[in-house]
């Protein structure tokens, strides 16, 4: 196989520094691992100096090579819109879209969309996984990845705000009969709480309230990995639990579940669209996402 040219040579390299290691990249690429491996030779003799340290075990960035993957970002970024913008103008949208989201995130939000999603961009293949815990998006393959959070910390993807979403409390109106309804957050404590598993406030309610925000510790004896199942056990009667709105506001419009303490809510998180840095943002990533905040805009049923 002939040399490669610079810009597949910085495709490679970024490559090579994301999957952490020469054979994945290769297999990414479909090249050998040989072949990378003499083009990022030539290419730090070319610019007179090391920009990968491999050992046997691992392998590291220089100063020189942090630099240098951090601009060839940018300058695959630019190349990749140009490209983008053209194909654009040509009016498809084409190849294949990977999505990831929370399950709840999935079935109430992005599931109603998908159906018009699908017939605006025929030429698209679509895939869309779920999973509650965070996943490893260049591991997985993921163009983007949906995630409900009060930050996004994680500095080496590029996370886009497309909304944010309101973290309140709810009972059914069953159960606040039989067990009292709670004045103030303090009375919390004296009721039966349906905890959420993978929250940060599993055991810990902040709460903003009219007095500023307040910090309730709580041992929920029932704790569940998953918003629709929380939602369904709140329905059921089965105690207090905070909800997403896009989980609460169906079952709050029909009677089935009522706000409990109406003047405190949670802080409310943000939502996401989390893209590896290097893929930016391509016209089918801009117009999934066009989709959802529209989406997040309108009540949910």
């Amino acid at each position: 196989m002939g040399a490669m040219d610079k810009l597949s040579v910085m495709n490679a390299y970024c490559r090579i520094v994301e999957r952490g290691s020469f054979a994945r990249a290769a297999e990414d690429l479909g090249v050998s691992a040989a072949l990378l491996s003499r083009e990022v030779k030539l290419l730090e003799e070319s610019l007179g100096c090391t920009l990968l340290t491999r050992t046997t075990r691992a392998m590291s960035l220089t100063d020189a090579g942090r630099l240098y993957y951090e601009e060839a970002l940018g300058i695959l970024d630019a190349v990749g819109q140009v490209e983008e913008h053209i194909r654009e103008g040509s009016g498809r949208i084409r190849g294949h879209l990977k999505v990831n989201a929370s399950s709840s995130f999935g079935q109430m939000v992005i599931a109603p969309i998908l159906p018009a999603f699908l017939e605006a961009y025929p030429d698209l293949k679509f895939t869309l996984s779920m999973d509650d815990r965070v996943v490893d998006m260049v591991e997985g393959g993921f163009d983007v990845s949906i995630r409900i959070r009060p930050a996004m910390p994680d500095s080496s993807l590029v996370a886009r705000r497309i909304g944010t979403m309101r973290q309140r409390i709810f009972a059914a109106p069953d159960y606040l009969q039989h067990a009292g309804t709670p004045q103030k957050p303090e009375d919390l404590s004296a009721h039966r709480i349906v905890g959420f598993l993978l929250a940060d406030h599993l055991t810990g309610w902040s709460l903003d309230g009219p007095d500023g925000t307040t910090s309730h510790q709580l041992d929920p004896p029932i704790r569940v990995g998953n918003s629709l199942v929380l939602r369904d056990l709140l329905i059921a009667g089965q105690g207090i639990g905070t909800l997403p709105d896009f989980v609460s506001d169906g079952p709050e419009a029909r009677g089935e579940l009522v706000r409990v303490l109406p003047g405190y809510e949670l802080p409310a998180p943000e939502i996401f669209a989390v893209t590896a840095s290097r893929l930016g943002m391509d016209a089918k990533v801009s117009a999934f996402l066009e989709h959802l905040r529209v989406a997040l805009r309108q009540p949910h049923s």
